[in-house]
């Protein structure tokens, strides 16, 4: 029973915190116009739950941490043919790979490559894993862009045109069609709103916490022990609190920089720990009552946002860093370039969770730290 309390103490701190994470890219995303195909609260897999507004909502089989598909993240620049692969794909409704190619007189690969782009736009749904071919269908319904004269400007009318999924449907425009989904896209917001709903997650880790602070210094209080052994209860204000809770996000920012120094390196990476440490200490705060099991969760809400602050990709903080450099240098990141830097940035992780969780092995379950 001890080790089932710990599994859900744990499930329920990292699955609550990477949760509201990836809901902040969620609400950032959908404040801009960004389309998000999936809010998920699990890791990748099956899943069961709902469709609202474009979004499906739901948990996953392994219902720890979560994630939010932002649409429009991909690498590099786009590929060619978009808008006629597109046109032809919804004036078809269903098609295969081969017969869009023929449509827009492309190859094959070409034509391949373009609809992927499509799928992770959310324009296009994929393949089945029931399709015995590379066969491809328009949403169940599109937002349709119409553009208007008002006096010298041009306004833009929205309408949502309701058809079922691999329904053909009329594309008076092809343009206009391409624009509407293009502009729902994260790659076609500007640099300010791109860099918003990067670090909007980080954002709502430290608001967490500092609402968790208040909370438990100014709202609860704390238990103090006096020299003389008397146990008084005291409360702080809330600027107070908010002060006390910025040195500690100080305190970790402090520490996890301790990485990038040599002198330090090692005791930082000694002083961390894995999601067995977590886990070992959830069980223990979650036992401490509900005061202790918040505070924890507060101090893991800043080790998230601050961790996911570091420049590598593929972290908030590294594909941040991404983004100024493309907008210093007015060059894109090749979707080469980015995949060998997330590479390079998992590497680095698995080998920190490897040595961290040899760590914790030794200290939670052998006793031999």
């Amino acid at each position: 029973m001890d080790i089932l309390f710990m599994v859900l103490c744990a499930t329920v701190v990292i699955g609550f915190l990477v949760f509201i994470h990836e809901g902040g890219h969620y609400l950032a995303a959908r404040a801009f116009g960004v389309r998000v195909t999936e809010f998920m609260l699990g890791l990748p897999g099956p899943s069961v739950g709902f469709t609202r507004g474009g979004t499906r909502f739901g948990v996953t089989a392994v219902p720890l941490g979560g994630y939010a598909k932002v649409c429009g993240m991909e690498a590099g620049e786009m590929k060619p043919h978009l808008k006629e692969v597109l046109a032809s794909l919804y004036e078809r409704g269903t098609a295969e790979m081969e017969t869009v190619a023929l449509d827009c007189g492309i190859t094959d690969d070409e034509a391949f490559e373009a609809l992927e782009e499509l799928v992770e736009w959310g324009s296009v749904v994929a393949p089945t894993k029931k399709d015995q071919t590379n066969t491809y269908r328009a949403p169940a319904s599109y937002p349709v862009r119409r553009r208007r004269r008002r006096g010298p400007t041009v306004a833009d009318d929205c309408a949502q045109a309701r058809y079922a999924l691999g329904e053909p449907r009329p594309v008076p425009d092809a343009t206009a069609l391409f624009e509407s989904e293009y502009c729902q896209q994260y790659r076609a917001q500007p640099f300010w709103k791109r860099s918003v709903i990067l670090l909007a997650g980080i954002a709502v880790n430290l608001l967490f916490a500092m609402v968790a602070f208040i909370v438990i210094f100014s709202v609860i209080g704390m238990d103090l022990q006096l020299e003389s052994g008397e146990v008084v209860h005291r409360t702080m204000s809330p600027l107070q609190s908010v002060q006390a809770g910025f040195v500690y996000i100080g305190m970790v920012v402090q520490a996890v920089a301790g990485l990038f120094n040599p002198a330090t390196a090692a005791q930082t990476v000694s002083d961390s720990t894995s999601i067995v440490g977590i886990a070992v200490m959830s069980k223990t705060y979650f036992e401490a009552g509900v005061v202790a099991a918040l505070q924890f969760m507060a101090m893991i809400s800043v080790s998230l946002g601050v961790m996911n602050l570091l420049p590598i990709p593929p972290l908030d903080g590294g594909r941040f860093v991404v983004e100024v450099f493309q907008k210093l240098t007015r060059r894109l990141v090749s979707t080469r370039a980015m995949t060998y830097l997330s590479m390079a940035g998992m590497a680095l992780f698995i080998g920190f969770f490897v040595i961290m969780l040899n760590q914790d092995v030794q200290r939670f379950i052998l006793g031999n730290w």
